[in-house]
């Protein structure tokens, strides 16, 4: 199933994403489906009449994953942590489908980074991988961008992946997907730059999942994201970068600066 949180004419809604490409319809429910459920109304769009807001503006936090592909980590001349590498992006960072990515003043050398993001549906603390899937709403596609030179001179991370609109989410949430072995691609400006696949990363979703929440509360609604393949590159003014995910769709975001 899929979830969008949308606006037609005022204020967002959310709505079950149903049809075949280029005829979806949205069926509004009722609520928020992280406290609510999920309860259909009558009332549908056709998706071409909405705009797609980010699919979840997390009320706690977004929490990264650094180096959880190999490959990725070389490239960058890294090595693979002992333990997963964990950071925070304040929510103030998300955006959504078509928001346009602002570059920070404070940088020259901001990177695209295609991720598969974890959705969590409740209230959770060190939870064991078995009991990982009853926690998790869904997933979503998401742009981990990176300030990198900032990343290589601030003894932390926060501005570099934390300023306003760093986390792009969207298009919206699939509740049933099968996380082993999803393609994740990266396209700038329509050409293909990163290509990999979630069974390349070191640690697995569940795995992730159980660690982060041996750290933190996990709220409804909070974002992981897993980790990026191989390819990351910079983006400029004018550039367009889109994160395509096998089984959730494309995320797709102009970048600026102000």
């Amino acid at each position: 199933m899929r979830i969008a949180r949308f606006v037609v004419d005022s204020d967002p809604l959310y709505g079950i994403v149903e049809g075949e490409p280029g005829s979806e319809e949205v069926t509004v429910i009722k609520g928020d489906p992280f406290f609510h459920g999920v309860e259909r109304t009558p009332m549908k769009h056709k998706l071409e009449d909405v705009r797609l807001l980010a699919p979840i503006i997390p009320r706690s936090k977004v929490i990264g994953v650094g180096r959880n592909f190999a490959e990725h980590a070389r490239e960058l001349g890294n090595e693979v942590p002992a333990q997963p590498l964990l950071f925070l992006k304040p929510n103030t960072s998300v955006i959504g489908p078509n928001d346009p990515i602002v570059l920070p003043e404070f940088s020259e050398d901001v990177s695209f980074e295609a991720e598969l993001c974890v959705v969590i549906g409740r209230i959770c603390k060190d939870v064991p991988e078995d009991r990982v899937d009853d926690v998790i709403f869904g997933y979503t596609c998401g742009n981990d961008l990176t300030a990198r030179d900032v990343q290589k001179t601030d003894l932390q991370w926060a501005r570099a992946k934390g300023f306003d609109t760093s986390a792009p989410l969207g298009p919206w949430i699939e509740t049933e997907l099968d996380t082993e072995d999803l393609q994740i691609q990266g396209r700038l400006n329509g050409e293909l730059r990163q290509d990999g696949s979630t069974n390349q990363m070191i640690r697995g979703v569940r795995e992730l999942v159980s660690i982060v929440s041996q750290a933190f509360t996990l709220l409804p609604g909070d974002v992981i994201m897993t980790g990026t393949p191989a390819g990351v590159g910079a983006v400029q003014a004018g550039d367009r970068y889109e994160v395509e995910i096998e089984g959730i769709g494309r995320l797709s975001n102009p970048v600026v600066r102000r």
